[in-house]
């Protein structure tokens, strides 16, 4: 899981916090993790080492973009940089709407995205 989490302390907080109530084993829960991630597709420019500019309205359109099945998504930040995209996926790994965390969404103009890590 280190090539997904780029700590092992987030790997067991992750199983603490959404396995173990997920009625999986633990091998079979990150294996459902593993399956979600390759639902989705990052794109290229979130994946550059370079920190870049850029909006959060942006940062939505980048993850529309080839991914014509996203319904909804959410864009967090801090007081200047980008810190997650939040996709949400049914059990059965399709997208759906999130308005729970899209209301939540992130309203600043521009943002700093750092490096990705983990992925």
């Amino acid at each position: 899981m280190l090539d997904l989490m780029p700590a092992p302390r987030l790997i067991f907080n992750e199983w603490d916090r959404h396995g173990t109530c997920s009625g999986q084993s633990p091998r079979a829960y990150f294996e459902t993790v593993r399956k979600a991630q390759a639902v989705v597709k990052i794109p290229p420019e979130f994946t550059d080492q370079g920190a870049a500019q850029r909006d959060p309205a942006g940062s939505r359109r980048g993850f529309h973009q080839g991914q014509s099945r996203i319904i909804g998504e959410a864009v967090g930040c801090d007081a200047k940089r980008l810190t997650e995209v939040r996709l949400c996926l049914s059990k059965d790994l399709r997208f759906r709407d999130c308005a729970e965390i899209a209301k939540r969404s992130c309203r600043r103009e521009e943002l700093t995205m750092p490096p990705m890590r983990g992925g």
